[in-house]
Parts: C-alpha cells; sequence; structure tokens
C-alpha cells in the first residue's frame, strides 16, 4: 500500500514539475543518502540531482551508483551529477546509467571541453540531455564551444571550484565575469539560461540576494544544498505579480493599437513583455490586481 501511495505521489509531482529546459531549482542531494531521495522528488524543486561526484568519497563510488541504479530502476526520476570525462569513474558511471529509464539526463561535472559534452551524450545512447556543470578558468573560456557541442542541454556554474580555481572571492563583482561568460556562450549556443552555483548559507535574505544577483545578469536557475533553498529559488527566479500585471497590461495595449511599432524602445520591452507572460503562465503567477 506504501509503494502504491508512493508511486501516486511521484505521478502527480513529475506532472507538475517544471521542465529541465526551464527549471529554476536544481536540488543537489548526495547519492549515499537514499532516504532522501523520495523526500526530494516530491518537494518543491523543479529539478533534483543525485551527486555521484563531489559528494562521495571515492572508496564509496560503486555503492553510492548502486543506489542511484537501483531507485532509477524502481520507478524515481532525477538528473545525476556524474564524475568529469577524465576521471577513472566517469566510464563507470556512464556504464550503470546508460538506458535507465527514470534517467532524466546527466550534469557533466568539470567539464572543460566541447568533446567532453560530445563524447558523454554519445556514450549514453544519443538521447539524454547534458548540463554542462563549467568549474574552471579553461571551462570558463571555453563555455562558446562547450554551449555549441553536439549534446549539450545547458551550462551551469561550479562556483566553488571556480573559486578555488581562480582565487576570486565570493562577491557579486568577483563573479560576474564567469556568469556573465556563461549567460553569453548560452545565448550563442541557442541554449536556455544557465544555472548558477549554490548558495552555501540558507538565511532567506542571503539566499534572495544572491538570487537577484544571479537573475540580474541573465541566470534562470540556481542549485540547492538543501530541501529550504527551492521555495525561495523558485519565487526569486520568477516573474513578480507586478511584473505579470505590467506585462499584460503592455500586450494589452500594443494589441490595441494594432501591433504598431512606435520608437526604438517598443521592441525590446515587447520582448521583455512576452518572456515574462511565457514564463508567468508556465510557473503558474498571477498578475497583482
Amino acid at each position: 500500500m506504501t509503494d502504491i501511495a508512493l508511486d501516486d505521489r511521484r505521478r502527480v509531482r513529475e506532472s507538475t514539475r517544471v521542465d529541465g529546459a526551464n527549471a529554476r531549482s536544481w536540488q543537489l542531494v548526495s547519492a549515499l543518502q537514499t532516504h532522501a531521495f523520495d523526500q526530494a522528488q516530491l518537494g518543491r524543486a523543479d529539478q533534483i540531482v543525485l551527486d555521484l561526484e563531489d559528494a562521495i568519497d571515492g572508496s564509496l563510488k560503486q555503492a553510492a551508483r548502486a543506489n542511484v541504479t537501483q531507485w532509477l530502476s524502481a520507478g524515481g526520476s532525477a538528473w545525476v551529477r556524474i564524475n568529469d570525462w577524465t576521471a577513472l569513474d566517469w566510464s563507470d558511471d556512464i556504464a550503470a546509467l546508460a538506458g535507465l529509464p527514470g534517467l532524466a539526463g546527466v550534469m557533466l561535472a568539470k567539464t572543460e571541453a566541447a568533446e567532453q559534452v560530445t563524447d558523454t551524450f554519445q556514450r549514453l545512447g544519443g538521447a539524454t540531455p547534458v548540463v554542462a556543470l563549467i568549474e574552471s578558468a579553461l571551462g570558463i573560456e571555453s563555455a562558446v564551444e562547450i554551449a555549441r557541442a553536439r549534446g549539450a542541454f545547458r551550462l551551469a556554474f561550479g562556483s566553488g571550484d571556480y573559486r578555488r580555481d581562480t582565487g576570486a572571492s565570493n562577491t557579486p563583482l568577483a563573479m560576474a565575469y564567469p556568469r556573465t561568460k556563461l549567460v553569453l556562450a548560452s545565448r550563442i549556443g541557442a541554449l536556455p539560461g544557465p544555472i548558477d552555483g549554490p548558495t552555501v548559507a540558507s538565511t532567506h535574505p542571503v539566499l534572495r540576494e544572491q538570487a537577484a544577483d544571479s537573475v540580474a545578469l541573465g541566470m534562470t536557475g540556481k542549485l540547492c544544498l538543501d530541501l529550504e533553498q527551492p521555495a525561495v529559488i523558485n519565487e526569486s527566479m520568477s516573474p513578480t505579480p507586478a511584473d505579470v500585471a505590467w506585462a499584460l497590461d503592455f500586450l494589452d495595449r500594443f494589441e490595441a493599437d494594432g501591433r504598431v511599432i512606435r520608437d526604438g524602445s517598443d521592441k525590446p520591452r515587447l520582448a521583455r513583455a512576452e518572456t515574462i507572460r511565457r514564463r508567468a503562465e508556465l510557473f503558474r503567477i498571477a498578475p497583482s490586481s
């Protein structure tokens, strides 16, 4: 009875989940914490990512991999962060995950070249989407080529490892360059907006502030470290009811005026209004009264 109830809740949650191209919150879950798999899937995150990489000690990789494959084969659905292309565990991850029914896609750790994405994509059968997690100076400078790689689905920023690689501090100014590079590369590669790195602090003001920094630069998603973060991230990375009201009013006036462009500011405002309307419909946000 419990398994049937769980399966029913999974189906209901998956039917309302935001797709990976538009997902705002990406919940990371250690592949060793099997008790958290269902909790995360039934939670508020747009997408969940079972982590086989940094969260797992080398001696426990095989056990973690077995946890993931068993859960995905038993009705679970998630993305999986796999080890980087240069690691010995990469091949084992690919072999274990290829063809699993619950695999939504993979997040490739420490991506630094386009061929790493394409090789991963092809080894998984040529249909599984690959989010390229870029975590180094070399990866940032190769972002355009990575975004254009066959199999690339979206870019993500491994901000902690990037800071370790470069010595940069965790300030909006220091992070503006790599974030902007990922935004521009995503646009050039015709990918959705990139996913920003996680916020370690779970206090809502800090989380909202850092999410706002991401949105201001054009990022549209963010990695999450615990179950309390997705709700705040989803709110922070969505149009506000006031934004939606402005967009709908602007579009109504534009239609009433016969869709006539009056000056150079109309096209940018039209594009912004249409984007807000689309995202409001996707995230079910009503306009303010």
